[in-house]
């Protein structure tokens, strides 16, 4: 059993490795989340190597990433943030901020309420529904509406595309021609509980806010979440 067990958690590791995530809902994904024992055995073999494993229940991928005291000492006594870490230059972490607010903040109120898009507000019954999955109740950005709204404050269409492209390949978006999806990792590597406090008290407040009240006076959420000019923040910081 004990070989079985640390089998199991090896070669998860190692497809996690070389995949660098993978969906909730892959077999040995699903077996770790269940199996107590096997889930304490892929901790206890990250752990030695400096890794950890990150996911929520909020988001539809689990994946990896450095221990606390390993990654001070592998990205420097400054704690270099994950835009360096990734070559993420400076406009490309401001459009991250910016997209992971249009689209993990609606979407995490959408789970936390348990209300699917097409499901009426006023729904009584919407807290005993389990709670639905990040593809069901990820809200939609439309790249020619983000292009006109902040386009000229994230370095207009040529940089805009190119932090797009890299946003793509490190798994923070998906594209489907002119729309902007969740991506694998959105919800899982920047942490809510730090930034969401940030946001909603910063420079993108009054953008959600007027949002917000757009879609309860049409009390259905919209396809594509409309965005508004404003500054967005510099850095994750």
């Amino acid at each position: 059993m004990m070989t079985n067990t640390a089998d199991e958690a090896a070669h998860l590791i190692a497809e996690l490795l070389t995949r660098k995530y993978l969906p909730r809902t892959h077999p040995r994904v699903k077996q770790a989340l269940a199996d107590a024992e096997l889930f304490l055995a892929v901790e206890q073999r990250l752990a030695q190597v400096g890794l950890r494993w990150m996911d929520n229940v909020y988001a539809d991928h689990v994946t990896l990433t450095l221990l606390p005291a390993p990654a001070t000492r592998v990205l420097g006594e400054a704690g270099l943030d994950a835009n360096n870490n990734l070559d993420l230059p400076r406009d490309a972490v401001s459009l991250l901020v910016v997209v992971w607010s249009l689209i993990v903040l609606p979407k995490r109120e959408r789970q936390a309420s348990r209300v699917a898009p097409e499901v009426p507000q006023n729904d009584m019954f919407a807290g005993a529904k389990p709670l639905p999955t990040a593809r069901s109740v990820s809200p939609v950005l439309s790249y020619k509406a983000l292009l006109e709204d902040y386009g000229n404050q994230l370095g207009k269409k040529t940089r805009l595309d190119t932090n797009l492209k890299l946003l793509e390949r490190h798994g923070f978006i998906a594209r489907k021609q002119d729309d902007i999806l969740e991506g694998p990792l959105l919800d899982v590597l920047l942490d809510y509980d730090v930034l969401a406090p940030r946001i909603l008290n910063g420079a993108l407040a009054d953008v959600l806010t007027r949002e917000q009240a757009q879609r309860d006076q049409a009390n259905t959420p919209a396809a594509h979440i409309p965005v508004a000019p404003t500054t967005p923040a510099a850095d994750t910081n």
